[in-house]
């Protein structure tokens, strides 16, 4: 499968005696409605699984068939969200930290390394490495990728089942063009983050222009 993600950084780091690694990864930042979704893994070296990549270069099929194949074959995996009232207190930043915190601390056993997506966790108690692309890259990076998009997404299918009005089944809640249309015709619903106020619905925000600088201020030379 082209964009095949490897155990290069895993192997050299067991080489370097760290065993128990860890991948975490979330899914739903971007998102205008559901939870932020976390998922940390510890793969098994015993246990190759074919096929791990980053979750949005597979299909829907390919995802919940790895998801399965991961939760069965891993020393470990576990899951964490935060909710739209969550996301609003603290902002989707730092909520996509806690729900990867969360998602890491959950984990038994505990990792002796964690490998994050770009990021680094704040709280840890175990050392962590952030890796650029890393769900292109490592293989337990990609996995709790999978895993978070999968549990993720059948989330969302449960709140369309709930509310079909917004098509989350289809967007997932992302902003596409369907769903906008939808939030103009039936406004916010209870799992719509009131925080993010997308520009085609609200406008840009309008910016003060700069205050003038009065005549008799002299200013410093560029």
């Amino acid at each position: 499968m082209r964009g095949r993600a490897m155990r290069t950084l895993e192997n050299a780091l067991a080489r370097w005696g760290f065993h128990r690694i860890a991948g975490v990864d979330e899914v739903g930042r971007g998102c205008l409605a559901g939870p932020v979704t976390a998922a940390a893994v510890i793969l098994d070296p015993a246990r190759h699984i074919p096929g791990l990549a980053d979750s949005k270069m597979l299909t829907a099929a390919e995802r919940e068939r790895l998801h399965d194949l991961i939760t069965r074959r891993a020393l470990a995996w576990s899951v964490a969200s935060l909710d739209p009232g969550d996301i609003d207190t603290l902002n989707i930043h730092h909520a996509s930290l806690e729900a990867m915190r969360r998602a890491v601390m959950a984990l038994a056993p505990l990792p002796g390394l964690v490998l994050v997506d770009a990021f680094r966790i704040p709280g840890l108690r175990m050392a962590q490495r952030g890796v650029a692309q890393g769900d292109r890259r490592c293989s337990a990076i990609a996995a709790a990728s999978i895993v978070a998009k999968v549990v993720r997404d059948r989330e969302m299918c449960r709140l369309h089942a709930e509310d079909p009005r917004y098509g989350y089944d289809r967007h997932k809640g992302y902003a596409t063009a369907e769903h906008l249309a939808a939030l103009a015709a039936h406004g916010y619903s209870p799992v719509h983050r009131r925080s993010f106020r997308p520009a085609a619905l609200f406008g840009a925000p309008s910016v003060p222009p700069p205050a003038a600088t009065p005549a008799h201020v002299s200013l410093p030379p560029a």
